[in-house]
């Protein structure tokens, strides 16, 4: 009886794993995680620093490697520097397509902040070190590696999958995904996209979380522009700009903007209180309970400010500007509000709001151009989701897999926007490496190689999962 339980425990087990596993295919993980190192080693050399971008080059990186397994892609261009590629593997076309996206260009770089050269690639004590390993030449390698494994082991499958590599993310994304939104949609329209913006994390007891990004705020910056009577700094004036603008700034910065949740956040809260401490899973179970909230936003404000941020739209001064000279009252200042909105925020009830919330009559606000739309969160009831979860329950067994609003921004808002469900993944860091300082957009920018390893064989778990025929 007891040899029978074991058994049919094993059938259990295997059945819950993702319905293709990766043993079927018989990966020598070794091998191709050394190849995949050394393509995003080859693609961080690559400069595509962003401006200019001259993601062209990435690009035509990408396509000779794609040609020499056989692989036809095709490049769009806006700006024949600024190409975006694009590369597709058919299946039967019994169900949609799935697009896996990653962008090419990446942020500026303060090099002599850095210890390894930022385009250098530099491989060091488990590490790759350079500007995109992690924002987003990780996630364009492991779109890379998904088509050559899926054409070197002739993956019969049931969906087209579109490898799209794209260009101008890092805030230019007009000859980037609007582009290709806007021009070239039919060659990347799919049932549901796989991009950047999510991670895990990693504990002493292993693999503690896996995130998946499936929404973000929306980035809606103002300037504040304060006005007055220029004139001598020995006369006072009640309407110096200077001093207008700085009660303006103080009142956007103090705003108790409304706490509400979504789809996302709510679910987040509510997984995380399942692994939480007592007194953290008391706070994340009762966020929303109007007689323990205010205490608790207070808590995640001075604690944990991710958490009190994913809650509201919120509002961050960022930039002041004013003033020539040390006695001379300017006649007009400025000031940067980097206000990052909730999905369902409607920006012109904001605007008014915080001109209430200011009450200076000589302050005007001036909206930034609108980049990213506003889209709403892509859901966790549908098979994409459930692809996610079965490849993170394979591969990562004591694992939660927490859906995450990004306080950040992406392009998958375009894709959401044309109504395809798009959610964020990459590669597992530890607590510590996540404080390290080291992260996207940051000196020393670098990622495990075991996790970029990972990160490929999550994301080919996930692609055999919901598009490999039976």
């Amino acid at each position: 009886m007891k040899l029978m339980r074991n058994f049919l425990a094993a059938i259990v087990l295997l059945i819950s794993l993702p319905a293709v596993s990766q043993d079927r295919y018989l990966i020598d993980w070794d091998v191709v995680g050394e190849e995949s190192l050394q393509h995003l080693v080859e693609l961080i050399k690559i400069n595509t620093t962003n401006p200019p971008g001259n993601e062209t080059l990435a690009a035509d990186y990408l396509q000779a490697v794609l040609a020499a397994e056989g692989i036809d892609s095709q490049q769009y261009s806006l700006d024949p520097n600024r190409a975006n590629l694009v590369a597709r593997i058919r299946g039967n076309g019994s169900k949609r397509p799935i697009l896996i996206m990653g962008h090419t260009d990446v942020v500026g770089v303060q090099a002599d902040r850095w210890t390894e050269d930022p385009f250098g690639g530099l491989r060091k004590d488990g590490w790759v070190y350079g500007r995109g390993s992690l924002d987003d030449k990780d996630n364009a390698t492991a779109g890379l590696m998904m088509m050559i494994l899926l054409k070197r082991y002739g993956v019969e499958l049931d969906r087209d999958i579109i490898f799209l590599a794209e260009s101008g993310e890092e805030g230019t994304p007009d000859v980037g995904i609007n582009f290709m939104v806007e021009k070239h949609w039919d060659e990347i329209a799919a049932e549901f996209c796989l991009a950047e913006g999510g991670s895990g994390i990693l504990e002493d007891r292993g693999v503690s979380v896996v995130g998946v990004q499936t929404t973000e705020k929306m980035p809606r910056r103002v300037t504040l522009v304060a006005r007055g009577t220029a004139g001598h700094g020995s006369v006072p004036r009640i309407d110096n700009a200077v001093a207008t603008l700085a009660r303006a700034v103080a009142k956007a910065d103090a705003w108790e903007t409304e706490m509400r949740l979504n789809e996302t956040t709510k679910a987040y809260f509510e997984r995380l209180a399942t692994i939480s401490s007592p007194e953290d899973a008391y706070r994340y179970a009762n966020v929303s309970n109007p007689d323990e909230s205010a205490a608790i936003q207070q808590y995640f404000k001075e604690t944990f400010p991710y958490h009190y941020s994913v809650l509201r739209t919120s509002v961050v001064p960022t930039i002041m500007k004013a003033g020539f000279r040390k006695n001379v009252i300017p006649s007009e200042a400025t000031a940067m509000l980097d206000i990052r909105m909730l999905p369902d925020e409607d920006p012109g009830a904001f605007y008014a709001q915080l001109t209430e919330v200011m009450d200076e009559p000589n302050v005007e606000i001036v909206p930034e151009r609108i980049y990213r739309p506003a889209a709403p969160p892509s859901g966790i009831d549908n098979e994409m989701f459930a692809s996610l979860e079965r490849a993170a329950s394979a591969m990562y067994p004591d694992a939660i897999v927490l859906p995450t609003m990004s306080t950040g921004a992406t392009d998958m808002s375009q894709i959401r926007a044309k109504g395809v469900p798009a959610y964020g993944i990459g590669p597992i860091r530890s607590i510590e490496e996540l404080n390290s300082g080291n992260g996207a957009h940051s000196d020393n920018e670098r990622v495990s190689e075991e996790a970029m390893v990972d990160f490929v064989k999550f994301m080919w778990t996930v692609v055999i999962d919901i598009a490999a025929s039976d």
